[in-house]
Parts: structure tokens; C-alpha cells; sequence
């Protein structure tokens, strides 16, 4: 594994492997247990989307792997003044180990493992959202203790958690199903991937049939970074997309809730539900860290 690209790239014997590492990463941190498997080795953090966890989680991982992370805006580089992303990723290659880059277009991502010759670690582009997602596999896993054959249903916009939640959850033996309004379905790219697994992956406008039996229950906002203008439009679009008691009471009665954050609560999830299930939907944000110190040293260390 060279890189983290997309989901799309991996199978699910990496996607597995990513996972187990993380397991073993946490259990060694939560007992004092150091592992400097990146010590001296620096990774690059391009950020052209703001982010609380990714850059916070991605710098302490690299702390904890015993290298460093350096914070590079667009403010910092020249490639937020006009710079070929082939020309940044030639020269960052010189002196760095690694990438993660936080950014709008999915090209962005791939043109800097094109042209670079070190690893590329995609920390969210408007297409997918691999990091989160591994971390969200990981968490359902520790609640559930397992991934094959369980129902996650994600209710709201088509978007990059919506790519990136099909086509890990399929990979690794879930049933997926998406609850979205017509207007906001997920990529077509993702769509025909997903038409391999035939009935286990479920698309509807229809909230109770998705939401039916379901182990898991996985919402995002319905306005995402970059989509700020289109706010009022989207209230309207999403008006019911939203984890509340009735959601609640189609699923298993068992069933967890999962938020990548941040949430706005009473749009996309009630307040009610959002603190019935605050240790899940944290334990997530906290497998950021694990998951993420997974994939540095997948790419980085081997």
C-alpha cells in the first residue's frame, strides 16, 4: 500500500489489515506502550479546507509515531499563489516523507501521487472521505464486535461520506443502504461500484425502509464546507433527512449512531438522539487518531 488515495483502491484484506493495526496502536497507547514506527520521519499537512480533527489527530498520531508533522496552508505554499500541484509535489518529495492533503478536488489528491515520489494520505476531498470512514469501520466494529453482515444505513446528502461509506461498508461485508432526496444522490463512480454487490447496497428517497433493521445509523450535515451559499436550499431539500425517535425505533434496538462532525443538532440529528449515543459518536472522533497512525504507518513505514 503505497498510498491512500480514495477506498476505491484498496481491497478488503488492506482495508482489514488498516483496521487491525489500528486495534493493536490503540491498545498500546491506552497502556503506555510506545511505538515510534515513523521516528525521524516528517509528514507534510496541506490543508486548503480547515478541519478540528484531522489536523489535531493527524499531528499527535505523528508525535505518537515519533515524527513530526508540519502545518502547510495555503498561506504557506506557493500553490495557493498559482504553483502546478506537479511542482509542489516534486519538490515536497525532496524533503518530506509524506502527504496528507485536506482539499476540494479529488484530482488534486492523485496529480500529487502522480508527480511525487513519497506517499499521499487523502484527508477529505469533495469526492470521498477515506480517514473518517476507517475510523467509523473501526468504531462500529468495536461496538458490534464485527462487519460482515451488519446493515449501516447513512441518511442525508450524497456526498463525499456518502462515497466513501458505501464502498468501505460494501468492501468489508455490510450491507449498505442510502437515504437521500433525488437531487443529492451519491457519485455516479461510487453508484456503478456499488451495483456489483447487487441487494446489498440499497438507495432510496423512502427514510423508514431505509432506516429498517438497521445496526448501524450514520448521519453528516446537510451543508457541507464549500456549500455555504446553498444553505437555505438544502434545509429545504433535507427537511425529514434527519436520526430522530422515529428513525430511532425502525432500526434494531440495539442499533448505534455514528457522526463524523460537527453536528448540527436538530437539523440532521435531534439533540436527543445526538447525547443517547455520545460515546459512540466520540469514540469515533477519537479512532480518528488510531486509524489515521494505522494508515501513516501503512504508507510510511514499510
Amino acid at each position: 500500500m503505497k498510498h491512500l488515495l480514495k477506498l476505491l483502491d484498496l481491497s478488503k484484506e488492506e482495508i482489514i489489515g488498516i483496521l487491525n493495526l489500528a486495534d493493536q496502536l490503540k491498545y498500546e497507547n491506552k497502556n503506555g506502550i510506545e511505538h515510534k514506527l515513523l521516528k525521524g520521519k516528517t509528514l507534510g499537512m496541506i490543508f486548503q479546507k480547515s478541519s478540528t480533527r484531522t489536523r489535531v489527530s493527524f499531528e499527535t498520531g505523528m508525535y505518537q509515531l515519533g515524527g513530526q508533522a508540519l502545518f502547510l496552508s495555503n498561506r504557506d505554499l506557493q500553490i495557493g499563489r498559482g504553483e502546478p500541484v506537479q511542482d509542489t509535489a516534486r519538490v515536497l518529495s525532496r524533503y518530506i516523507d509524506g502527504i496528507m492533503i485536506r482539499t476540494f478536488e479529488q484530482k488534486e489528491v492523485e496529480d500529487l501521487a502522480q508527480y511525487g515520489s513519497i506517499p499521499v494520505i487523502n484527508g477529505l476531498t469533495d469526492f470521498c472521505h477515506p480517514c473518517q470512514v476507517l475510523a467509523d469501520l473501526m468504531t462500529i466494529r468495536e461496538h458490534k464486535g464485527r462487519l460482515e453482515g451488519l446493515k449501516l444505513t447513512y441518511i442525508g446528502d450524497g456526498n463525499n461520506m456518502a462515497n466513501s461509506l458505501i464502498v468501505g461498508g460494501l468492501k468489508v461485508g455490510m450491507t449498505v443502504a442510502i437515504a437521500c432526496p433525488d437531487d443529492y444522490q451519491p457519485d455516479p463512480v461510487v453508484l456503478e461500484f456499488a451495483k456489483e454487490y447487487g441487494d446489498k447496497f440499497i438507495m432510496t428517497s423512502d427514510i423508514q425502509a431505509a432506516a429498517k433493521d438497521a445496526d448501524v445509523l450514520y448521519t453528516d450535515v446537510w451543508t457541507s464546507m464549500g456549500e455555504e451559499a446553498e444553505s437555505e436550499k438544502r434545509k429545504k431539500a433535507f427537511a425529514g433527512y434527519q436520526i430522530n425517535d422515529a428513525v430511532m425505533a425502525a432500526a434494531k434496538s440495539d442499533a448505534m449512531v455514528q457522526h463524523c462532525l460537527p453536528a448540527h443538532r436538530e437539523e440532521e440529528i435531534t439533540a436527543k438522539v445526538f447525547e443517547a449515543h455520545a460515546d459512540e459518536i466520540f469514540d469515533e472522533a477519537e479512532n480518528r487518531l488510531h486509524a489515521q497512525k494505522a494508515v501513516m504507518v501503512k504508507v510510511m513505514g514499510e
